[in-house]
């Protein structure tokens, strides 16, 4: 048996509870992995909130899509992007459904190897925001000598994209609260604080103007900004702003109807993100962890919206 989290109703936080659960012997191209952190994320909590349906035979519903833990068992022909996984290995595991868990069977291809630079706390925060800004900036052909503006910088996939944005020779605006400039300015982005006057902050500091735009927070304001500072608007994407998005013409990245989904493209990003890290160019902000007994709170934090940084769950 072990302790999952599951949604044992359709709602607000308060609906997560945890629960024991049996857990099977890996099979053939599959690893069993002791999770010792899981990766929080907004999308976790629109899957139980009912934005996707309230279909009641999805209930209870288990959450979380990585972790990293350590490899306890494997079987026949176990054998991820990087390799042949034995036990004893130090992995992220990504994708793999209802990560939030002591224990967790997942298929050999979503395992991969633990960067030795980052913790595990640290590491199941590299996955979901990592291959998600990878895709943003894919789509957005952002490269050497650009100038791009990330609203949202502080937020998971804000910092993952400043940082690869970043090593790959692009310029980089973010916008975020003060608290957050600092931070920013270390990871080699220029910080501006969102709010009244925006648009005109950025003007003064790119004279020559803006290449690209992505959009982490779906705010008028970050969608408004974005179309009026670059000329082209398929190179701007929004991660949140669905609705709005599409009505102006600007792509929309993600699971939404009609939205891009980068399958390809994330899945191809996951090897590249272990190297980055492993070679300290890379970093995970963990704004705070929580026991599996607190998964509501966790889920309360990433709905406000104001976190720098990822939530981790630590069974």
């Amino acid at each position: 048996m072990t302790s999952v989290v599951v949604a044992t109703a359709f709602g607000p936080p308060e609906v997560l509870s945890v629960i024991d659960v049996p857990v099977g012997a890996p099979g053939p191209g599959e690893v069993a992995v002791a999770v010792r952190a899981a990766g929080v994320n907004p999308f976790d909590a629109k899957m139980y909130s009912g934005e996707f349906g309230t279909d009641p035979a999805k209930l209870p519903m288990r959450l979380g899509f990585e972790a990293a833990g350590v490899v306890t068992a494997v079987g026949d022909g176990a054998e991820g992007p990087a390799g042949p996984v034995s036990p004893g290995d130090e992995v992220i595991a990504y994708p793999v459904p209802g990560a939030y868990a002591a224990e967790v069977v997942a298929r050999a291809s979503s395992v991969l190897p633990k960067p030795s630079t980052l913790s595990f706390e640290e590491a199941a925060g590299l996955m979901v925001t990592g291959t998600t800004a990878v895709h943003a900036l894919s789509v957005t052909g952002v490269g050497i000598g650009d100038t791009l503006v990330i609203h949202g910088a502080a937020g998971g996939v804000g910092l993952m994209a400043v940082q690869l944005a970043v090593n790959a020779g692009a310029r980089v605006i973010g916008t975020a609260s003060e608290s957050a400039h600092a931070y920013l300015r270390e990871l080699g982005a220029e910080p501006v604080t969102y709010g009244p006057g925006l648009l005109e902050r950025i003007r003064a500091l790119t004279p020559a103007g803006v290449d690209s735009a992505i959009d982490t927070v779906g705010t008028d304001e970050a969608l408004d900004v974005s179309v009026a500072l670059v000329a082209d608007r398929g190179r701007i994407a929004t991660l949140v702003g669905f609705q709005r998005g599409a009505e102006l013409g600007v792509k929309v990245l993600g699971n939404a109807p009609g939205a891009d989904p980068g399958t390809e493209i994330r899945s191809a990003a996951r090897l590249e993100l272990v190297r980055l890290a492993e070679a300290g160019k890379l970093r995970v902000l963990v704004a705070a962890s929580y026991p599996l007994s607190e998964a509501a709170a966790a889920h309360r934090a990433i709905i406000s919206g104001h976190t720098h940084g990822k939530i981790v769950l630590v069974p």
